[in-house]
């Protein structure tokens, strides 16, 4: 394996950085020099840019300028309530990568960026690229998680009323739910180990820096409302936000740009089926499968996911990359 793709596993990585975006502060990380192509790393679900531990350095050393972006809600970013927020979807993290984009990054000087995100931070990496194609030069999902992908029915084939009836029932219901008492059991007991073995194929036994990376944010006094927007923004989304509406949008772009999907084979969340339907139906898209691997490839096989993906941004994304 070349040295230069190899993980060094240090979840502080890089300068951090705080970002104000509509009153709501943004913490963000950075690694590597000035005048390198920028890449933006998106955590997945309940994670947060220090899931990159194993990824910033041998990408930044590939010749990147890399940087980590906390989606607000997680991370060290801000956790707004539906109170102040209403609901967090993947369209308002789109909003947010975007803004990031233009503020932070400077892409108006610096060039397109390329996006790379873990499951959520995928969903939110291809929804930033639908609607904001002049900022994103390539995207990587590892993998694209949406339940839109697996219920062929479409929304728009039921009555306006039945949506609206829908809507108010899971507002009401996590409105009401004891979001703070889950959040409690889950990190107190083995629950937060069984939940996050789930999502790998080695044991996480002794990986304490990753229990440190998701539960951290879980005990903010503001986490459980946060939570609470999430599960109501994602849970009532308009169709024109799920993924099989969002690819439809990059492809009918002419110059839409060329997007990357990578499974773990053993995926236990987002079954690997789903990557292969996607290219099936989609075959402007390309996948990767990393073997023995879950649902976080680039931190269980970080080595080979980065490689995977040096390799296909050399094919995909300029001349920028180093030759190794």
């Amino acid at each position: 394996m070349n040295p230069n793709v190899s993980s060094n596993n240090n979840p502080n990585w890089g300068k951090e950085y705080l970002w104000k975006w509509k009153n709501f502060s943004c913490h963000w990380r950075v690694l590597g020099k000035q005048n390198k192509k920028p890449l933006i790393l998106l955590h997945g679900f309940g994670a947060s840019s220090a899931h990159w531990r194993n990824n910033a350095q041998p990408l930044a050393q590939n010749g990147f300028k890399v940087y980590g972006l906390d989606l607000i809600g997680f991370g060290k970013s801000e956790q707004p309530g539906p109170e102040k927020i209403k609901k967090l979807d993947n369209r308002f993290w789109s909003r947010q990568v975007a803004a990031f984009l233009h503020e932070v990054v400077n892409t108006e000087n610096n060039g397109k960026a390329i996006l790379i995100g873990n499951s959520l931070g995928g969903l939110v990496a291809v929804t930033t690229a639908a609607f904001y194609p002049e900022l994103v030069e390539a995207v990587i999902a590892a993998p694209l998680p949406d339940p839109a992908l697996m219920n062929q029915q479409s929304k728009s084939l039921n009555p306006r009323w039945v949506l609206k009836v829908k809507n108010f029932l899971v507002q009401a219901f996590f409105k009401l739910f004891p979001l703070e008492l889950l959040i409690t059991l889950i990190i107190k007991t083995r629950l937060i180990n069984i939940a996050l073995q789930a999502a790998y194929v080695r044991s996480i036994k002794k990986d304490s820096d990753l229990k440190r990376i998701v539960i951290e944010p879980t005990q903010r006094k503001s986490a459980a409302v946060a939570l609470r927007a999430m599960c109501i923004g994602m849970a009532t989304r308009e169709e024109l936000i799920t993924a099989p509406f969002l690819l439809n949008r990059i492809n009918s772009n002419t110059n839409y740009p060329p997007v990357l999907l990578a499974w773990g084979r053993q995926d236990k969340f987002i079954p690997l089926l789903v990557g292969k339907r996607l290219v099936y139906k989609y075959p402007w898209l390309e996948l990767i499968i990393i073997e023995n691997t879950g649902h976080c490839p680039h931190d269980e096989s970080p080595s080979d996911f980065n490689q995977y993906v040096l390799d296909w941004l050399r094919n995909n994304s300029g001349d920028h990359i180093q030759q190794t």
